[in-house]
Protein backbone atom coordinates (compact mmCIF):
# COMPACT_ATOMS: atom_id res chain seq x y z
CA UNK A 1 0.00 0.00 0.00
CA UNK A 2 2.79 2.50 1.19
CA UNK A 3 5.01 1.37 -2.13
CA UNK A 4 1.51 2.34 -4.51
CA UNK A 5 1.18 5.69 -2.29
CA UNK A 6 4.63 6.41 -3.57
CA UNK A 7 3.74 5.62 -6.86
CA UNK A 8 5.18 7.72 -9.90
CA UNK A 9 2.15 7.79 -11.56
CA UNK A 10 -0.06 8.48 -8.65
CA UNK A 11 2.55 11.71 -7.94
CA UNK A 12 2.19 12.65 -11.70
CA UNK A 13 -1.33 13.02 -11.11
CA UNK A 14 -1.19 14.79 -8.28
CA UNK A 15 0.61 17.30 -9.71
CA UNK A 16 -1.49 17.98 -12.30
CA UNK A 17 -4.40 18.02 -10.41
CA UNK A 18 -2.94 20.60 -8.27
CA UNK A 19 -1.82 23.11 -11.17
CA UNK A 20 -5.36 22.07 -12.86
CA UNK A 21 -6.62 23.56 -9.71
CA UNK A 22 -4.38 26.56 -9.01
CA UNK A 23 -5.83 27.32 -12.57
CA UNK A 24 -9.06 26.98 -11.98
CA UNK A 25 -8.98 29.26 -8.93
CA UNK A 26 -7.14 32.16 -11.09
CA UNK A 27 -10.25 31.64 -13.58
CA UNK A 28 -12.82 31.94 -10.42
CA UNK A 29 -10.48 35.13 -9.17
CA UNK A 30 -10.96 36.67 -12.50
CA UNK A 31 -14.64 35.95 -12.62
CA UNK A 32 -14.91 37.22 -9.53
CA UNK A 33 -13.28 40.64 -10.23
CA UNK A 34 -15.39 40.23 -13.65
CA UNK A 35 -18.90 40.19 -11.82
CA UNK A 36 -18.00 42.91 -9.26
CA UNK A 37 -16.57 45.50 -11.69
CA UNK A 38 -18.84 44.67 -15.14
CA UNK A 39 -21.79 43.55 -13.69
CA UNK A 40 -21.76 45.60 -10.39
CA UNK A 41 -21.06 48.61 -12.83
CA UNK A 42 -24.36 46.99 -15.41
CA UNK A 43 -26.34 47.02 -11.54
CA UNK A 44 -25.23 50.51 -10.52
CA UNK A 45 -26.70 52.08 -14.03
CA UNK A 46 -29.79 50.08 -13.16
CA UNK A 47 -29.73 51.83 -10.07
CA UNK A 48 -29.29 55.24 -12.02
CA UNK A 49 -31.64 55.29 -14.12
CA UNK A 50 -34.37 53.64 -11.49
CA UNK A 51 -33.66 56.74 -9.88
CA UNK A 52 -34.36 58.96 -12.48
CA UNK A 53 -37.11 57.34 -13.43
CA UNK A 54 -38.32 57.78 -9.34
CA UNK A 55 -37.88 61.83 -10.22
CA UNK A 56 -39.55 61.56 -13.47
CA UNK A 57 -42.22 60.32 -11.28
CA UNK A 58 -41.92 63.06 -9.10
CA UNK A 59 -42.57 65.30 -12.50
CA UNK A 60 -45.24 64.43 -13.32
CA UNK A 61 -46.73 64.35 -9.96
CA UNK A 62 -46.19 68.43 -10.29
CA UNK A 63 -47.47 67.81 -13.70
CA UNK A 64 -51.08 66.80 -12.31
CA UNK A 65 -50.80 69.91 -9.30
CA UNK A 66 -50.16 72.40 -11.73
CA UNK A 67 -53.01 70.91 -13.99
CA UNK A 68 -55.37 71.13 -10.86
CA UNK A 69 -53.75 74.75 -10.20
CA UNK A 70 -54.76 75.44 -13.93
CA UNK A 71 -58.13 74.16 -13.18
CA UNK A 72 -58.55 76.13 -10.20
CA UNK A 73 -57.88 79.29 -11.77
CA UNK A 74 -59.88 79.24 -14.86
CA UNK A 75 -62.95 78.14 -12.46
CA UNK A 76 -62.12 81.61 -10.90
CA UNK A 77 -61.95 83.50 -13.84
CA UNK A 78 -65.05 82.45 -14.79
CA UNK A 79 -66.86 83.58 -12.03
CA UNK A 80 -64.98 86.89 -10.85
CA UNK A 81 -63.34 87.81 -14.41
CA UNK A 82 -60.49 89.12 -13.37
CA UNK A 83 -57.49 89.31 -15.31
CA UNK A 84 -55.22 88.16 -12.29
CA UNK A 85 -56.55 84.74 -12.14
CA UNK A 86 -56.25 84.32 -16.10
CA UNK A 87 -52.73 85.26 -15.99
CA UNK A 88 -52.26 82.76 -12.81
CA UNK A 89 -53.88 80.08 -15.33
CA UNK A 90 -51.24 80.48 -18.06
CA UNK A 91 -48.25 80.41 -15.88
CA UNK A 92 -49.72 76.88 -14.09
CA UNK A 93 -50.17 75.55 -17.64
CA UNK A 94 -46.47 77.06 -18.91
CA UNK A 95 -45.11 75.31 -15.61
CA UNK A 96 -46.77 71.82 -16.93
CA UNK A 97 -45.71 72.34 -20.37
CA UNK A 98 -41.96 72.81 -18.58
CA UNK A 99 -42.38 69.45 -16.91
CA UNK A 100 -43.25 68.11 -19.97
CA UNK A 101 -40.11 69.61 -21.93
CA UNK A 102 -38.18 68.03 -18.84
CA UNK A 103 -39.35 64.74 -19.50
CA UNK A 104 -39.16 64.86 -23.32
CA UNK A 105 -35.24 65.61 -23.03
CA UNK A 106 -34.87 62.43 -20.76
CA UNK A 107 -36.53 60.68 -23.24
CA UNK A 108 -34.26 61.39 -25.49
CA UNK A 109 -31.54 59.94 -23.30
CA UNK A 110 -33.15 56.55 -22.64
CA UNK A 111 -34.51 54.41 -25.15
CA UNK A 112 -36.56 52.18 -23.01
CA UNK A 113 -38.31 55.61 -22.06
CA UNK A 114 -39.06 56.43 -25.78
CA UNK A 115 -40.43 53.29 -26.64
CA UNK A 116 -42.78 53.20 -24.32
CA UNK A 117 -43.75 56.84 -24.95
CA UNK A 118 -44.32 56.03 -27.96
CA UNK A 119 -46.64 53.30 -27.91
CA UNK A 120 -48.92 55.47 -25.49
CA UNK A 121 -48.94 58.90 -27.73
CA UNK A 122 -51.22 59.32 -30.48
CA UNK A 123 -49.97 61.42 -33.00
CA UNK A 124 -52.27 64.22 -31.69
CA UNK A 125 -50.55 64.36 -27.92
CA UNK A 126 -47.37 65.95 -28.56
CA UNK A 127 -45.93 68.70 -26.28
CA UNK A 128 -45.19 70.70 -29.08
CA UNK A 129 -49.05 70.69 -29.52
CA UNK A 130 -49.41 71.82 -26.19
CA UNK A 131 -47.35 75.11 -26.73
CA UNK A 132 -49.59 75.95 -29.80
CA UNK A 133 -52.69 75.78 -27.82
CA UNK A 134 -51.49 77.67 -24.45
CA UNK A 135 -50.00 80.16 -27.13
CA UNK A 136 -52.87 80.47 -28.66
CA UNK A 137 -55.39 80.50 -26.02
CA UNK A 138 -53.11 83.30 -24.25
CA UNK A 139 -53.43 85.48 -27.55
CA UNK A 140 -57.21 84.98 -27.80
CA UNK A 141 -57.55 86.10 -24.19
CA UNK A 142 -55.04 89.33 -24.64
CA UNK A 143 -57.14 90.11 -27.95
CA UNK A 144 -60.80 89.58 -26.47
CA UNK A 145 -62.05 88.83 -23.06
CA UNK A 146 -65.73 88.50 -23.08
CA UNK A 147 -67.85 89.93 -20.28
CA UNK A 148 -71.82 89.81 -19.86
CA UNK A 149 -72.72 93.06 -20.91
CA UNK A 150 -75.97 94.70 -19.82
CA UNK A 151 -78.10 97.77 -20.90
CA UNK A 152 -78.29 100.41 -18.14
CA UNK A 153 -81.19 102.52 -17.27
CA UNK A 154 -81.57 106.23 -18.53
CA UNK A 155 -83.46 107.60 -15.42
CA UNK A 156 -85.91 110.57 -16.54
CA UNK A 157 -84.15 114.07 -16.47
CA UNK A 158 -86.54 117.17 -15.13
CA UNK A 159 -85.03 120.19 -15.24
CA UNK A 160 -85.34 122.16 -11.74
CA UNK A 161 -86.04 125.95 -11.62
CA UNK A 162 -84.19 127.44 -8.94
CA UNK A 163 -84.11 131.30 -9.91
CA UNK A 164 -87.87 131.75 -8.03
CA UNK A 165 -86.39 130.01 -4.64
CA UNK A 166 -84.67 132.04 -1.43
CA UNK A 167 -82.47 130.19 0.67
CA UNK A 168 -82.07 130.66 4.58
CA UNK A 169 -79.44 129.45 6.27
CA UNK A 170 -78.85 129.34 10.61
CA UNK A 171 -76.82 127.94 12.92
CA UNK A 172 -77.43 127.04 16.52
CA UNK A 173 -74.89 125.73 19.00
CA UNK A 174 -76.06 124.03 23.06
CA UNK A 175 -74.73 125.90 26.36
CA UNK A 176 -72.24 122.88 27.14
CA UNK A 177 -68.61 124.66 27.59
CA UNK A 178 -66.10 123.43 25.57
CA UNK A 179 -63.24 121.25 28.04
CA UNK A 180 -59.60 121.45 27.12
CA UNK A 181 -57.88 118.34 25.94
CA UNK A 182 -57.14 117.00 29.48
CA UNK A 183 -60.59 117.50 30.36
CA UNK A 184 -61.58 115.41 27.60
CA UNK A 185 -59.31 112.58 27.51
CA UNK A 186 -61.01 112.07 31.23
CA UNK A 187 -63.77 111.75 30.05
CA UNK A 188 -63.01 109.37 27.37
CA UNK A 189 -61.76 107.50 30.08
CA UNK A 190 -64.30 107.09 32.92
CA UNK A 191 -66.82 106.83 29.58
CA UNK A 192 -69.12 109.96 30.05
CA UNK A 193 -69.80 111.83 26.30
CA UNK A 194 -70.88 115.55 27.27
CA UNK A 195 -69.36 117.17 23.99
CA UNK A 196 -71.00 120.74 22.53
CA UNK A 197 -73.26 120.52 19.44
CA UNK A 198 -73.77 122.45 16.60
CA UNK A 199 -77.23 122.36 14.13
CA UNK A 200 -77.40 123.86 10.97
CA UNK A 201 -80.88 125.02 9.40
CA UNK A 202 -81.65 125.52 5.70
CA UNK A 203 -84.63 126.95 4.86
CA UNK A 204 -85.81 126.89 0.46
CA UNK A 205 -88.48 129.57 -0.02
CA UNK A 206 -90.55 129.63 -3.15
CA UNK A 207 -90.96 133.07 -3.97
CA UNK A 208 -93.78 132.43 -6.97
CA UNK A 209 -97.65 132.38 -5.35
CA UNK A 210 -98.60 128.45 -5.67
CA UNK A 211 -101.35 127.50 -7.29
CA UNK A 212 -103.00 123.96 -5.76
CA UNK A 213 -104.64 123.07 -8.73
CA UNK A 214 -101.71 123.34 -10.64
CA UNK A 215 -99.77 121.58 -8.31
CA UNK A 216 -101.90 118.36 -8.56
CA UNK A 217 -102.20 118.74 -12.12
CA UNK A 218 -98.25 118.90 -13.07
CA UNK A 219 -97.74 115.92 -10.53
CA UNK A 220 -100.28 113.89 -12.43
CA UNK A 221 -98.41 115.07 -15.99
CA UNK A 222 -94.94 113.62 -14.24
CA UNK A 223 -95.88 110.57 -12.86
CA UNK A 224 -97.45 109.34 -15.83
CA UNK A 225 -94.91 110.63 -18.13
CA UNK A 226 -92.40 108.27 -15.80
CA UNK A 227 -94.67 105.64 -16.25
CA UNK A 228 -94.60 105.62 -20.21
CA UNK A 229 -90.87 106.82 -19.88
CA UNK A 230 -89.82 103.43 -17.77
CA UNK A 231 -92.27 100.68 -19.39
CA UNK A 232 -90.44 102.22 -23.02
CA UNK A 233 -87.13 101.34 -21.41
CA UNK A 234 -88.43 97.94 -19.93
CA UNK A 235 -88.81 96.96 -23.61
CA UNK A 236 -85.74 98.32 -24.61
CA UNK A 237 -83.60 96.25 -21.73
CA UNK A 238 -85.61 92.79 -22.39
CA UNK A 239 -84.84 93.34 -26.36
CA UNK A 240 -81.03 94.44 -25.60
CA UNK A 241 -80.69 91.20 -23.33
CA UNK A 242 -81.81 88.75 -25.56
CA UNK A 243 -78.92 89.65 -28.26
CA UNK A 244 -76.72 89.93 -25.55
CA UNK A 245 -77.33 86.39 -23.69
CA UNK A 246 -76.81 84.89 -27.93
CA UNK A 247 -73.72 87.35 -28.34
CA UNK A 248 -72.56 86.20 -25.52
CA UNK A 249 -73.22 82.61 -25.39
CA UNK A 250 -71.45 82.46 -28.71
CA UNK A 251 -68.51 84.25 -27.68
CA UNK A 252 -68.31 82.07 -24.16
CA UNK A 253 -68.82 79.05 -26.04
CA UNK A 254 -66.35 79.67 -28.57
CA UNK A 255 -63.87 81.15 -25.87
CA UNK A 256 -63.99 78.94 -22.84
CA UNK A 257 -63.86 75.73 -25.39
CA UNK A 258 -60.32 76.86 -26.40
CA UNK A 259 -59.68 76.83 -22.49
CA UNK A 260 -61.63 73.02 -21.99
CA UNK A 261 -59.54 71.71 -25.25
CA UNK A 262 -56.34 72.69 -23.37
CA UNK A 263 -57.14 71.54 -20.42
CA UNK A 264 -58.42 67.91 -21.78
CA UNK A 265 -55.09 67.98 -23.87
CA UNK A 266 -53.17 68.86 -20.96
CA UNK A 267 -54.70 65.98 -18.89
CA UNK A 268 -54.48 63.54 -21.89
CA UNK A 269 -50.39 64.06 -21.67
CA UNK A 270 -50.24 63.73 -18.43
CA UNK A 271 -51.99 60.56 -18.34
CA UNK A 272 -50.02 58.95 -20.81
CA UNK A 273 -46.51 60.75 -19.39
CA UNK A 274 -47.69 58.80 -16.25
CA UNK A 275 -48.17 55.62 -17.36
CA UNK A 276 -45.18 55.20 -19.78
CA UNK A 277 -42.93 56.49 -16.82
CA UNK A 278 -44.65 54.18 -14.49
CA UNK A 279 -43.90 51.06 -16.54
CA UNK A 280 -40.94 52.43 -17.02
CA UNK A 281 -40.11 52.43 -13.38
CA UNK A 282 -41.85 48.70 -12.93
CA UNK A 283 -39.59 47.68 -16.07
CA UNK A 284 -36.38 48.87 -14.45
CA UNK A 285 -37.15 47.68 -11.05
CA UNK A 286 -37.40 44.02 -12.41
CA UNK A 287 -34.34 44.29 -14.26
CA UNK A 288 -32.63 46.21 -11.31
CA UNK A 289 -33.93 42.96 -8.83
CA UNK A 290 -32.86 40.16 -11.69
CA UNK A 291 -29.51 41.81 -12.35
CA UNK A 292 -28.80 41.77 -8.51
CA UNK A 293 -30.05 38.30 -7.80
CA UNK A 294 -28.22 37.30 -10.79
CA UNK A 295 -24.39 38.81 -9.33
CA UNK A 296 -25.72 37.19 -5.71
CA UNK A 297 -25.64 33.83 -7.66
CA UNK A 298 -22.37 33.89 -9.22
CA UNK A 299 -20.61 35.41 -6.19
CA UNK A 300 -22.46 32.80 -4.52
CA UNK A 301 -21.06 30.33 -6.61
CA UNK A 302 -18.03 31.07 -7.32
CA UNK A 303 -17.33 31.52 -3.62
CA UNK A 304 -18.46 28.18 -3.22
CA UNK A 305 -16.69 26.71 -6.60
CA UNK A 306 -13.57 28.13 -4.83
CA UNK A 307 -14.11 26.85 -1.31
CA UNK A 308 -14.19 23.63 -2.72
CA UNK A 309 -10.83 24.43 -5.09
CA UNK A 310 -9.59 25.18 -2.35
CA UNK A 311 -10.09 22.26 -0.32
CA UNK A 312 -9.02 19.69 -2.90
CA UNK A 313 -5.66 22.00 -2.93
CA UNK A 314 -5.34 21.33 0.84
CA UNK A 315 -6.18 17.82 0.45
CA UNK A 316 -3.01 17.65 -2.65
CA UNK A 317 -0.91 19.59 -0.70
CA UNK A 318 -1.21 17.38 2.46
CA UNK A 319 -0.93 14.28 0.56
CA UNK A 320 2.56 16.09 -1.30
CA UNK A 321 3.83 17.42 2.10
CA UNK A 322 3.62 13.65 3.41
CA UNK A 323 5.33 12.38 -0.05
CA UNK A 324 7.88 14.95 1.01
CA UNK A 325 8.72 14.18 4.19
CA UNK A 326 9.06 10.64 3.31
CA UNK A 327 11.29 10.97 0.30
CA UNK A 328 13.16 13.33 2.57
CA UNK A 329 13.34 10.22 5.23
CA UNK A 330 14.18 8.14 2.30
CA UNK A 331 16.90 10.66 1.36
CA UNK A 332 18.25 11.17 4.43
CA UNK A 333 18.55 7.34 4.95
CA UNK A 334 20.16 7.38 1.54
CA UNK A 335 22.48 10.43 2.39
CA UNK A 336 23.86 8.13 4.76
CA UNK A 337 24.57 5.05 2.98
CA UNK A 338 26.57 7.31 0.63
CA UNK A 339 28.05 8.96 2.72
CA UNK A 340 29.36 5.75 4.49
CA UNK A 341 30.75 4.38 0.92
CA UNK A 342 32.29 7.55 0.13
CA UNK A 343 33.64 7.12 3.48
CA UNK A 344 34.89 3.32 2.56
CA UNK A 345 35.96 4.24 -0.96
CA UNK A 346 38.21 6.94 0.61
CA UNK A 347 39.59 4.93 3.38
CA UNK A 348 40.12 1.54 0.56
CA UNK A 349 41.87 4.18 -2.04
CA UNK A 350 44.32 5.62 1.18
CA UNK A 351 44.51 2.64 2.47
CA UNK A 352 45.92 0.58 -1.27
CA UNK A 353 47.69 4.20 -2.43
CA UNK A 354 49.44 3.55 1.34
CA UNK A 355 50.31 0.08 0.65
CA UNK A 356 51.43 0.21 -2.64
CA UNK A 357 53.73 3.02 -2.24
CA UNK A 358 56.21 0.56 0.12
CA UNK A 359 56.11 -2.41 -2.63
CA UNK A 360 56.33 0.15 -4.97
CA UNK A 361 59.62 1.50 -3.75
CA UNK A 362 61.05 -1.69 -3.28
CA UNK A 363 60.16 -2.40 -7.04
CA UNK A 364 62.59 0.37 -7.60
CA UNK A 365 65.47 -0.68 -5.22
CA UNK A 366 65.45 -3.98 -7.17
CA UNK A 367 65.42 -2.31 -10.32
CA UNK A 368 68.21 -0.33 -9.22
CA UNK A 369 70.27 -3.03 -7.67
CA UNK A 370 69.44 -4.98 -11.53
CA UNK A 371 70.74 -1.91 -13.68
CA UNK A 372 73.91 -1.66 -11.96
CA UNK A 373 74.84 -5.60 -11.70
CA UNK A 374 74.08 -6.05 -15.72
CA UNK A 375 75.83 -5.09 -18.66
CA UNK A 376 73.44 -5.38 -21.75
CA UNK A 377 71.68 -2.40 -22.71
CA UNK A 378 68.85 -3.81 -24.23
CA UNK A 379 68.12 -4.85 -20.56
CA UNK A 380 68.91 -1.72 -18.84
CA UNK A 381 66.29 0.40 -21.56
CA UNK A 382 63.77 -1.74 -20.20
CA UNK A 383 64.61 -1.75 -16.96
CA UNK A 384 64.67 1.95 -17.33
CA UNK A 385 60.83 2.22 -18.78
CA UNK A 386 59.74 0.12 -16.25
CA UNK A 387 61.39 2.30 -13.56
CA UNK A 388 59.52 5.36 -14.79
CA UNK A 389 56.32 3.87 -14.87
CA UNK A 390 56.89 2.85 -11.64
CA UNK A 391 58.25 5.99 -10.04
CA UNK A 392 54.96 7.46 -11.69
CA UNK A 393 53.06 4.95 -10.22
CA UNK A 394 54.52 5.99 -6.94
CA UNK A 395 53.72 9.43 -7.30
CA UNK A 396 50.21 8.83 -8.50
CA UNK A 397 49.82 7.17 -5.11
CA UNK A 398 51.31 9.59 -2.85
CA UNK A 399 48.82 11.93 -4.99
CA UNK A 400 45.56 9.47 -4.21
CA UNK A 401 46.81 9.46 -0.62
CA UNK A 402 47.01 13.43 -0.21
CA UNK A 403 43.30 13.75 -2.30
CA UNK A 404 41.37 11.29 -0.11
CA UNK A 405 42.84 13.51 3.28
CA UNK A 406 41.39 16.35 1.54
CA UNK A 407 39.01 15.77 -1.00
CA UNK A 408 37.80 19.73 -0.97
CA UNK A 409 41.04 21.12 -2.01
CA UNK A 410 41.07 22.58 -5.59
CA UNK A 411 42.95 20.78 -8.29
CA UNK A 412 46.73 22.22 -8.30
CA UNK A 413 49.90 21.71 -10.30
CA UNK A 414 53.05 20.68 -8.44
CA UNK A 415 56.28 21.29 -10.68
CA UNK A 416 58.87 20.06 -10.66
CA UNK A 417 62.15 21.35 -12.99
CA UNK A 418 63.31 18.25 -15.82
CA UNK A 419 64.32 18.61 -19.18
CA UNK A 420 61.30 17.92 -21.61
CA UNK A 421 62.52 16.23 -24.04
CA UNK A 422 63.46 13.67 -21.85
CA UNK A 423 60.52 13.60 -19.80
CA UNK A 424 58.33 13.12 -22.84
CA UNK A 425 60.53 10.03 -24.44
CA UNK A 426 60.78 8.38 -21.52
CA UNK A 427 56.59 8.13 -21.51
CA UNK A 428 57.01 7.55 -24.96
CA UNK A 429 59.53 4.21 -24.16
CA UNK A 430 57.01 3.32 -21.61
CA UNK A 431 54.00 2.99 -23.67
CA UNK A 432 55.53 2.02 -26.78
CA UNK A 433 55.43 -2.05 -25.87
CA UNK A 434 51.39 -1.15 -24.66
CA UNK A 435 50.76 0.07 -28.19
CA UNK A 436 52.72 -3.20 -29.74
CA UNK A 437 50.10 -5.38 -28.00
CA UNK A 438 47.48 -4.51 -30.66
CA UNK A 439 49.83 -5.12 -33.38
CA UNK A 440 50.24 -1.32 -33.62
CA UNK A 441 52.87 0.92 -34.54
CA UNK A 442 54.16 4.04 -33.17
CA UNK A 443 55.19 6.75 -35.53
CA UNK A 444 56.64 10.02 -33.26
CA UNK A 445 58.02 13.31 -35.04
CA UNK A 446 60.20 14.34 -32.51
CA UNK A 447 60.39 18.62 -32.94
CA UNK A 448 61.70 18.88 -29.04
CA UNK A 449 64.65 20.85 -28.12
CA UNK A 450 67.83 19.35 -26.48
CA UNK A 451 67.93 21.77 -23.92
CA UNK A 452 64.12 22.71 -22.73
CA UNK A 453 64.37 22.65 -19.06
CA UNK A 454 60.87 23.46 -17.80
CA UNK A 455 59.39 23.65 -14.23
CA UNK A 456 56.03 21.69 -14.38
CA UNK A 457 53.99 19.18 -13.38
CA UNK A 458 55.34 16.04 -14.76
CA UNK A 459 53.11 13.80 -13.36
CA UNK A 460 50.12 15.75 -14.87
CA UNK A 461 52.24 15.57 -18.79
CA UNK A 462 52.53 12.36 -18.29
CA UNK A 463 48.79 11.82 -17.10
CA UNK A 464 47.63 13.86 -20.16
CA UNK A 465 50.06 11.38 -22.53
CA UNK A 466 49.28 7.87 -21.25
CA UNK A 467 45.13 8.63 -21.40
CA UNK A 468 45.43 10.08 -24.98
CA UNK A 469 48.04 7.35 -26.56
CA UNK A 470 45.77 5.26 -24.41
CA UNK A 471 42.67 5.82 -26.21
CA UNK A 472 44.18 5.81 -29.43
CA UNK A 473 45.72 1.76 -28.86
CA UNK A 474 41.94 1.02 -27.50
CA UNK A 475 40.47 2.61 -30.83
CA UNK A 476 43.01 0.97 -33.42
CA UNK A 477 44.30 -2.57 -33.71
CA UNK A 478 46.38 -3.45 -36.79
CA UNK A 479 47.33 0.10 -37.07
CA UNK A 480 48.98 3.29 -37.10
CA UNK A 481 49.55 5.76 -33.83
CA UNK A 482 51.09 8.83 -35.06
CA UNK A 483 52.60 11.10 -32.33
CA UNK A 484 54.29 14.59 -33.45
CA UNK A 485 55.42 16.60 -30.85
CA UNK A 486 57.05 20.47 -30.90
CA UNK A 487 57.67 23.74 -28.83
CA UNK A 488 56.99 27.64 -29.89
CA UNK A 489 57.71 30.71 -27.44
CA UNK A 490 54.74 31.75 -25.68
CA UNK A 491 55.92 34.74 -24.13
CA UNK A 492 58.26 35.84 -21.44
CA UNK A 493 59.79 32.14 -19.79
CA UNK A 494 57.49 30.20 -21.16
CA UNK A 495 56.94 27.97 -24.15
CA UNK A 496 54.09 26.14 -25.67
CA UNK A 497 54.37 22.31 -26.14
CA UNK A 498 52.05 21.25 -29.23
CA UNK A 499 51.10 17.70 -29.13
CA UNK A 500 49.12 16.01 -32.20
CA UNK A 501 48.20 12.25 -31.77
CA UNK A 502 46.80 10.31 -34.62
CA UNK A 503 45.53 7.12 -35.37
CA UNK A 504 43.76 5.04 -38.06
CA UNK A 505 41.77 3.34 -35.88
CA UNK A 506 37.50 2.96 -36.11
CA UNK A 507 37.00 6.91 -35.27
CA UNK A 508 34.01 8.75 -33.41
CA UNK A 509 30.57 9.16 -34.86
CA UNK A 510 29.19 13.03 -34.91
CA UNK A 511 26.42 12.73 -32.18
CA UNK A 512 29.21 11.06 -29.87
CA UNK A 513 32.00 14.21 -30.83
CA UNK A 514 30.05 16.95 -29.16
CA UNK A 515 30.28 14.88 -25.72
CA UNK A 516 33.24 12.78 -25.68
CA UNK A 517 34.48 15.63 -22.32
CA UNK A 518 31.44 14.98 -20.04
CA UNK A 519 32.47 13.07 -17.43
CA UNK A 520 31.08 9.02 -17.42
CA UNK A 521 30.22 9.47 -21.23
CA UNK A 522 30.65 6.29 -23.30
CA UNK A 523 30.15 6.32 -27.15
CA UNK A 524 28.47 3.87 -29.13
CA UNK A 525 31.46 2.26 -29.80
CA UNK A 526 31.59 0.71 -26.29
CA UNK A 527 29.35 -2.05 -26.80
CA UNK A 528 31.92 -3.35 -29.19
CA UNK A 529 35.02 -3.21 -27.31
CA UNK A 530 36.07 -4.49 -24.18
CA UNK A 531 37.81 -2.90 -21.19
CA UNK A 532 36.19 -0.17 -22.33
CA UNK A 533 36.67 2.35 -19.19
CA UNK A 534 34.73 4.31 -17.20
CA UNK A 535 34.91 7.17 -19.49
CA UNK A 536 36.87 10.21 -18.02
CA UNK A 537 40.13 9.69 -19.94
CA UNK A 538 39.63 12.54 -21.99
CA UNK A 539 37.54 14.75 -19.48
CA UNK A 540 40.40 14.53 -16.77
CA UNK A 541 43.08 14.94 -19.99
CA UNK A 542 40.46 18.82 -20.48
CA UNK A 543 40.95 19.02 -16.38
CA UNK A 544 44.64 18.82 -16.71
CA UNK A 545 45.10 20.71 -19.77
CA UNK A 546 43.33 23.71 -18.85
CA UNK A 547 45.26 23.88 -15.31
CA UNK A 548 48.12 24.33 -17.97
CA UNK A 549 45.86 27.50 -19.59
CA UNK A 550 46.11 25.16 -22.60
CA UNK A 551 43.38 23.62 -25.23
CA UNK A 552 42.53 20.74 -26.42
CA UNK A 553 40.76 19.68 -29.66
CA UNK A 554 39.49 16.21 -30.94
CA UNK A 555 38.85 15.98 -35.29
CA UNK A 556 37.47 12.39 -36.25
CA UNK A 557 35.26 11.19 -38.84
CA UNK A 558 33.75 7.21 -38.35
CA UNK A 559 35.79 4.42 -39.88
CA UNK A 560 38.60 6.95 -40.33
CA UNK A 561 40.11 7.57 -37.60
CA UNK A 562 41.06 10.31 -35.21
CA UNK A 563 43.33 13.37 -34.75
CA UNK A 564 44.32 14.94 -30.76
CA UNK A 565 45.37 18.15 -30.66
CA UNK A 566 46.74 19.97 -27.71
CA UNK A 567 48.18 23.20 -26.67
CA UNK A 568 50.16 23.51 -22.89
CA UNK A 569 52.50 26.01 -21.33
CA UNK A 570 55.03 25.72 -19.53
CA UNK A 571 57.64 27.39 -17.62
CA UNK A 572 61.08 27.30 -18.72
CA UNK A 573 63.28 27.06 -15.82
CA UNK A 574 65.37 30.04 -15.71
CA UNK A 575 68.07 28.76 -13.13
CA UNK A 576 69.40 26.22 -15.58
CA UNK A 577 69.48 23.18 -13.96
CA UNK A 578 67.14 19.45 -14.40
CA UNK A 579 66.36 17.53 -11.60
Amino acid sequence: MKDKFLDFKWRKIVHYSLILCILLIQVIIAVFFYNEFVNEKKLNFIKKQLEESRMLGDLTDDSRTDFMEAQKYLQKYMVSQDDKDLKLYFESLKKLKGNFDKIDSYEKLSPKLRNNLIQRKKDTLQVNKLKTLIDSASQLSASQAPKIQQQPYEPKKFKNDFENMSIQTRTYTDTIKKKRFMGRLKDAISGKVNVQKESTVITLTNNKTIDLSNVKSEMDNVIKSMDKHYAEEVKKVQKNAEKNAEKNQRDNAHFYGNFSKLLVYSNGLINVYENAIKDFKSQLEKEYNEQNSNNNKIRTNLVLGLMILMFIVSILIMYLTRLAFIYERRLNAANEEIKKSLNFKNRILGMLSHELMSPLKIVNIFIDKINRTTKDEAIKDYLKSIKFTNSTLLIQSNQILDYTKNQEAPKKLINFVFNLKDELHSIVTAITPYIETRNNKLVVTDGMPADAIVNADKIKINQVFMNILGNANKFTENGQISLSMSTEPAGENMISLLTTVSDTGIGISESDLKNIFEPYYQGTASDKMDNFGAGLGLNLCKEIIELFDGEIDVDSKQYKGTTVTFRINLNINSNGGAN
